[in-house]
Parts: C-alpha cells; sequence; structure tokens
C-alpha cells in the first residue's frame, strides 16, 4: 500500500491543495469544543481518570479528521479512523465499568477491543480505495455511502439505551439526545455523495459539526453517571 496515495471521495474536494475541503477541514473544531466543554464539565463536578483520557481522546477525533480532510492520503485516513474507534472501544469499555458496581469481566474488554481492532482494519483497508485499485467489472454504488461502517455505534448505543432506559437512569436523556444527533449526522454523511450537483460543498462538514456535538453529549453522559454501590446491570 502506498501510504501518500490521493482519497477523494467528498464532494467539497475538487483538487489535491491542502485548503481543497476547507469546510469538511474546519467543521473538525467541533470535536475539541465540545471535549473543551466536557473539561469545564469534569472541573466543576469532578471526574476519573478515565473521564480526562476520553475528553483528549475526543479531541484527538478532530485533529485526525482535519489531518484526512486536508492531507488526503492513505496515511491520513488512518489518522483519521484510528481516534474515532479508539475512542468508540474505550468508552464502551469505561461506560460498562461506571455503570456496574464492579469492572467488566476481561473477556468482555477482550471482545470489544477485539472487534474495534478488526473494524479498524477493515476501514483502513476499504474506505477511500483509489479507482486504479478496484476491479475492472461495474460495481454498484454503496447507497449508504460508506456510513454503513458506523453500524457497531449505532448498535452500541441502542444496548445502552435500552438498559438506561429500563431501569430509568436519571442520565438516559443524555444518550437519547445522542443518539437522535447521531442519527442526523449520518444522514448528512451518506448524502454528501449524491447532492454534489446542487451543493457543491456537499454535507460532510455537517456530519463534523453534529458528531463533534454527539460526542460531546455522550462524554457529560459520562461525567455525570455515577457508579452504583452495589448490583451490576
Amino acid at each position: 500500500m502506498d501510504w501518500f496515495t490521493p482519497v477523494d471521495i467528498y464532494c467539497e474536494r475538487l483538487g489535491p491543495g491542502f485548503w481543497a475541503e476547507p469546510l469538511n477541514a474546519i467543521s473538525n473544531l467541533s470535536f475539541p469544543l465540545f471535549a473543551a466543554l466536557a473539561a469545564l464539565t469534569a472541573r466543576t463536578r469532578g471526574t476519573d481518570l478515565m473521564g480526562w483520557v476520553l475528553i483528549v481522546m475526543a479531541a484527538l477525533i478532530g485533529v485526525g479528521s482535519f489531518l484526512f480532510h486536508t492531507f488526503a492520503n492513505r496515511w491520513s485516513e488512518l489518522a483519521d479512523v484510528l481516534p474515532i474507534w479508539s475512542f468508540v472501544a474505550v468508552y464502551i469499555i469505561a461506560l460498562t465499568a461506571k455503570l456496574r458496581a464492579k469492572p467488566p469481566p476481561p473477556a468482555v474488554v477482550a471482545a470489544i477491543a477485539l472487534a474495534a481492532v478488526a473494524t479498524l482494519i477493515f476501514l483502513a483497508m476499504g474506505e477511500g480505495t483509489p479507482p486504479e485499485t478496484l476491479p475492472a467489472a461495474p460495481t454498484k454504488p454503496d447507497p449508504l455511502n460508506g456510513s454503513g461502517q458506523y453500524a457497531p455505534a449505532v448498535i452500541a448505543m441502542a444496548v445502552f439505551g435500552i438498559i438506561m432506559f429500563r431501569r430509568r437512569h436519571p442520565q438516559r436523556w443524555w444518550l437519547a439526545a445522542a443518539v437522535g444527533t447521531f442519527l442526523l449526522s449520518l444522514t448528512f454523511r451518506t448524502l454528501d455523495r449524491d447532492i454534489c450537483t446542487s451543493l457543491p460543498q456537499g454535507t460532510h462538514f455537517l456530519w463534523h459539526l453534529l458528531n463533534g456535538a454527539m460526542i460531546g453529549m455522550i462524554l457529560q453522559l459520562y461525567l455525570r453517571v455515577q457508579r452504583p454501590p452495589a448490583e451490576a446491570i
């Protein structure tokens, strides 16, 4: 694999320049902004070490995505997906542990970590494949424009949602808001390719803005959840 192979899969990019995707690049400020708001909450309410780790990882999602939407090649694509799926894996483990009276079993932690690594490898090898490496036979375009890769994150949020609403957890509405925001952001990500002719700048930048807000919501959820004193979920 050539790590400097250009990747061009978004409406806004019309050339190879560093600032060829200005909206897609600058909109990544959403991630450090909402991470900073979470840091203010953490300073006010207090949090454990994992809370601070998640806040830093959330900010790094914006850094990785900025690199991808400016350099737009294979190595920056990996810099984009690595922080995202690392955050997802660590967040699932951290929230599971905090909702329980005791840490999750090692087997659960290992399964989540392996799933995250497998997803990361799949994304690094698949998304943005340059045309010259595609098979010669015509293929139908992905109707979801690559958004199907985020199905594991949607499933994880749904599982946590079912648990928290069944227990009428006081912080469940943070998760409900995050799920709604994430589904809306996925919609804009999916539409980006098909709306190019009528909206040349595309809608991917809205995916960044809304995803930053969604990450901010689940950070607030984590920071506000209190560990139960006894029985686990």
